[in-house]
């Protein structure tokens, strides 16, 4: 949505008053006083209607962002957010219903994974998701990445889809919650994009809105995450908590690690062919741990007195027996894919080029920059670095090691997947993204802690 010209706001009777009560909110904001529910949804609904220009939004965002907000003001926020918005309604599906969110990171195809899983264990999923955001690939790219799928479905398609299969992963919808759709886009420009109570206050309203029975958050901590301190990390899990029991909505979560990229594969297509091995049983080192873990508290979100014994034994079943993968392949083919696509995961897009990272020297894998792997993909196409910017769903990267690992001199480390591009960038980019060197190293877990 957005916001009124400022020849329209000229004219508008109501557009001073509005200005004016920004700025005194901004300036107690800036004093340390607490927001009343009135000045924050008064704020929200202003810049929607379009009745206070952007750079006054903009301030506030920023003072909010240094001065931090109580959960109450949160709450606050986030009502604002989902006013005037639709709300799903998923008690036509008959069955509790589960949600998930990742706060993101290099080679994180957790969304890929652990829906059908969970969907094949026999609880439906409904996931919302979006694009790409900086060096961290979005899981609504990696899924383009499959020709017809349809990604974009209208709110009332998405009981009907949840009821004929099981799930739905579908393009966040700008109509459910219009006050974070018309803020979100000032965050990415004003730097405010880290902001703890801003990210909180962002994921529950859409969570909010779409009314799921559970939802399991997957917080990333490490050089890689949105949030690279793990006490900050740990706080903004425990900030979306809690605003999510203020709403009645029950959560748990999970703090993984994103040291080092979490699965072998970093670019989109890359990444559904990589989902696809892992539904079908091959268990990737660090992706499948965190895998497991959300899909069996994800089991636990509806079924709280089921054992972590019992939901693990479930979830390896259906990665065993083929249902999970089955699971996946059905639900894209409801959603418009090309079965012989699904059938034959080679027909994906494909990059023509490659080039092979070797180890300068033999030892212990010491460390896998994260970021630069991230920023090696975008150079090479596979995310964007302007908004509007198209991709090349071929293009990527494939780690053959991870830390750790002991590798000889010549050892191949990694394989670029390009057909344009800065290719000599990316090159020298995953060169200096490994560290190797003599000792022994420490192995982060996949997973730091369970809330």
């Amino acid at each position: 949505m957005s916001p009124t010209p400022a020849t329209d706001r000229a004219a508008d009777p109501t557009a001073a008053r509005s200005s004016a009560r920004v700025l005194e909110a901004i300036n107690r904001k800036r004093r340390g006083a607490s927001l009343t529910d009135e000045e924050i949804e008064g704020v929200v609904t202003d810049y929607v209607a379009g009745r206070i220009p952007s750079y006054q939004m903009s301030a506030w965002l920023a003072t909010v962002a240094c001065r931090t907000m109580a959960t109450s003001e949160l709450t606050a926020l986030t009502r604002a957010y989902i006013r005037d918005g639709r709300r799903l309604d998923l008690t036509g599906i008959g069955a509790p219903v589960v949600d998930k969110h990742s706060t993101g990171g290099v080679g994180d195809t957790t969304t890929l994974i652990v829906v059908p899983v969970v969907a094949a264990c026999g609880v439906p999923v409904a996931k919302m998701t979006g694009r790409a955001l900086g060096f961290a690939g979005g899981t609504l790219d990696k899924l383009s990445s499959i020709p017809g799928l349809r990604l974009h479905l209208d709110t009332d398609e998405l009981v009907p889809m949840i009821r004929k299969v099981g799930m739905v992963i579908t393009g966040q919808s700008a109509d459910l919650t219009p006050g974070d759709g018309a803020t979100y886009a000032l965050r990415d420009v004003t730097g405010t994009v880290e902001s703890i109570p801003l990210i909180a206050a962002s994921i529950i309203s859409k969570k909010i809105a779409v009314r799921a029975d559970g939802l399991v958050l997957d917080i990333k901590t490490g050089a890689g995450a949105l949030i690279p301190d793990r006490p900050d990390a740990v706080l903004l899990t425990q900030t979306m908590m809690a605003l999510a029991a203020s709403f009645g909505l029950p959560s748990r979560a999970v703090l993984s690690d994103m040291s080092q990229p979490l699965g072998p594969a970093v670019g989109n297509a890359l990444e559904i062919r990589q989902a696809l091995d892992v539904l079908g049983g091959q268990r990737s080192p660090g992706l499948w741990d965190l895998c497991a873990a959300i899909s069996r508290l994800m089991l636990q979100s509806v079924d709280p007195g089921l054992s972590d014994t019992a939901a693990d034994a479930m979830v390896e079943r259906v990665v065993d027996d083929g249902s999970a993968r089955e699971m996946f392949v059905r639900w894209a083919v409801a959603q418009g894919a090309d079965a012989t696509v699904l059938a034959d995961p080679a027909r994906l897009p494909t990059a023509r080029r490659r080039h092979l990272v070797t180890a300068t020297e033999s030892g212990v894998v010491l460390g896998i920059e994260p970021r630069a792997v991230g920023r090696a993909t975008l150079l090479v196409g596979a995310g964007r670095l302007t908004h509007d910017a198209a991709l090349d769903y071929g293009a990527g990267v494939v780690l053959h090691h991870r830390v750790g690992d002991r590798v000889g001199r010549g050892d191949v480390l990694a394989e670029l997947h390009y057909d344009s591009g800065d290719a000599d960038g990316a090159r020298a980019l995953l060169a200096e993204a490994f560290v190797v060197g003599d000792g022994d190293c420490a192995v982060p877990p996949a997973v730091h802690q369970i809330f």
